[in-house]
C-alpha cells in the first residue's frame, strides 16, 4: 500500500507526542510492506535541519519538507479577532506546501494520504483536485478541547482572548469533520466526542505505538531514594500550566516540607525564562536532554501534572517502557486504561498527590513491581506494530473507488 503522510511538523527528534506518534506509527507500516511517503512542514516554531537525520531514520521511501513561518504575530493575533477564521488553522495554510502537495500528487499515485492533524484540513481541495486516494485524518487529540481547557486554567488577559478565538476552532473542527474519507481516533474517548459532534464518516481508534526494544527499562533507581521527574515540550501550553500549577499548588507547599529527601527534576526544550532561572528547594532544572529515556531512568517516579490536553500522552508511553512510576492527574491518563496503583498512580489534588508519594514511600522495595507491571502494560497495549497491523486492515477494507479527478 502506497501511503502520503502530512504532517504540520517534521516528526524528528522525538522530543514530543506528535513526533513519537507520528514516527512510530509510519515505522510500522513501511514494516508490515507498505511504501511510506512523507511531506512535512518545516516550521519555525520546531524546525530541524534534515541532514541530522539518523542513519537509521530509513522507513520513508521519500521525504519531502516545506519551510513555514508559523510564529504567532501579535498584529495577526489581534486582526484576527474581527474575522471569522480560526487562527489556530490560519497559521498553517501555507501556499508553498500547498504546491509541493500538488506536485507530488501529479508525479505518484497514493493509496491513503493521512493527515495527521486538523491543521492539514486546508488541503483537503489540493487533494482532491489530484488524487483519488482515500483521506485520513488521524486525530492526535480533540483539539478545540485543549484550547477550552487551557482558557479556563488561564489569567484573565489570556482566558479573555482564548474564550474569544477557540469557538471559531471549535466551529472549523466540526464544519470539516465529514470531508475526510476515514477518522482516526488516538482513545475511544476522542471517538466518541467526535460522533456526539456530528461525525457519520468511518473511524477507526488507533492508538499511540511505540517499539519498546527502543526503550531500555533500567530498574536500578528503585534501589536510590525516591526522585520525581517531569518532561515535555515547555513551549506547549498544556504542559506548561501543567508544571507551574505542580510547582505552586504542590512541591512547594506540599511535597517538599513533608518529604525532606525528595527532590524533583525538570527536563524539556524551550522553556521559558522564569523556568530557567527557578530557584526553589530542591528542584532540578536540566533543560533540553540529549535523551529522554536516559533521563527517566535516573529517577523511579515521573510525574505528569496535566490539568488540560486531549488523546494520549506519548510521554506517558515512554514513562512505562523505561519502567517508571508514572504519577498522573487524571486528565494526563486520558486515552490509556492502566490501573491506579496497578500499573500507575492518579492524584488529581495536592493531598491527593503527598498521598501517593506517602504510599511509593511504604512500598520500599516493592516499588520495582509497579515499574515492571507499567512496561508489560505499554508493550502489551501500545505496540507500534500491531497498532499499524490493524490500521493497514482498516485501509484495505475502505480502498477508494472514485475515479481521480486531475485537471490538465
Amino acid at each position: 500500500m502506497r501511503i502520503l503522510q502530512l504532517c504540520n511538523k517534521f516528526p524528528w527528534p522525538l522530543k514530543d507526542g506528535a513526533a513519537i506518534a507520528s514516527t512510530y506509527l509510519a515505522r510500522a507500516l513501511a514494516d508490515l510492506g507498505s511504501d511510506v511517503t512523507l511531506l512535512a512542514m518545516n516550521t519555525s516554531k520546531h524546525w530541524f535541519d534534515t541532514s541530522m537525520l539518523p542513519t537509521d531514520f530509513g522507513h520513508y521511501s521519500d521525504i519531502h519538507t516545506v519551510y513555514v513561518d508559523n510564529r504567532i504575530r501579535p498584529m495577526d493575533a489581534f486582526f484576527n479577532l474581527f474575522t471569522d477564521k480560526s487562527y489556530h488553522v490560519e497559521r498553517f495554510a501555507d501556499e508553498e506546501f500547498a504546491q509541493k502537495l500538488s506536485q507530488i500528487l501529479q508525479e505518484q499515485q497514493f493509496d491513503v494520504i493521512q493527515l495527521e492533524s486538523l491543521y492539514l484540513t486546508p488541503f483537503i481541495p489540493v487533494i482532491r483536485k489530484y488524487s483519488s486516494a482515500l483521506i485520513a485524518l488521524r486525530a492526535h487529540n480533540v483539539e478545540h478541547e485543549i484550547w477550552e481547557r487551557v482558557a479556563g486554567n488561564s489569567n484573565p488577559l489570556k482566558k479573555w482572548y482564548l474564550q474569544k478565538i477557540t469557538p471559531r476552532l471549535k466551529q472549523y473542527e466540526v464544519e470539516h469533520l465529514n470531508e475526510y474519507d476515514l477518522v482516526i481516533g488516538i482513545s475511544e474517548r476522542d471517538m466518541a466526542q467526535f460522533r456526539q459532534l456530528g461525525l457519520k464518516k468511518p473511524t477507526a481508534v488507533t492508538p499511540i505505538g511505540l517499539d519498546c526494544r527502543d526503550y531500555e527499562a533500567d530498574f536500578s533507581s528503585f534501589s536510590q531514594p525516591l526522585s520525581l521527574s517531569f518532561i515535555g515540550s515547555l513551549d506547549w501550553m498544556p504542559n506548561l500550566e501543567g508544571l507551574k500549577w505542580f510547582l505552586e499548588e504542590v512541591w512547594t507547599p506540599v511535597l517538599a516540607p513533608s518529604f525532606p529527601e525528595l527532590t524533583f527534576h525538570v527536563a524539556g526544550r524551550t522553556a521559558p525564562r522564569w523556568l530557567q532561572q527557578l530557584k526553589v528547594e530542591r528542584v532540578v532544572f536540566h533543560g533540553e536532554v540529549p535523551s529522554s529515556p536516559d533521563f527517566l531512568n535516573r529517577h523511579s517516579i515521573m510525574v505528569v501534572p496535566l490539568l488540560s490536553g486531549g488523546g494520549m500522552r506519548a510521554k506517558i508511553l515512554e514513562g512505562m517502557a523505561c519502567g517508571k512510576v508514572v504519577l498522573s492527574t487524571s486528565v494526563g491518563m486520558e486515552g490509556i486504561d492502566a490501573g491506579h496503583r496497578k500499573e500507575c498512580l492518579l492524584a488529581d489534588t495536592p493531598q491527593s498527590f503527598s498521598d501517593a508519594i506517602r504510599w511509593c514511600y511504604a512500598q520500599g522495595g516493592g516499588l520495582e513491581n509497579m515499574g515492571h507491571k507499567a512496561r508489560a502494560f505499554c508493550c502489551a497495549h501500545y505496540d507500534n506494530r500491531e497498532v499499524g497491523k490493524r490500521l493497514l486492515e482498516t485501509y484495505r477494507s475502505l480502498r477508494p473507488k472514485r475515479p481521480v479527478a486531475v485537471e490538465s
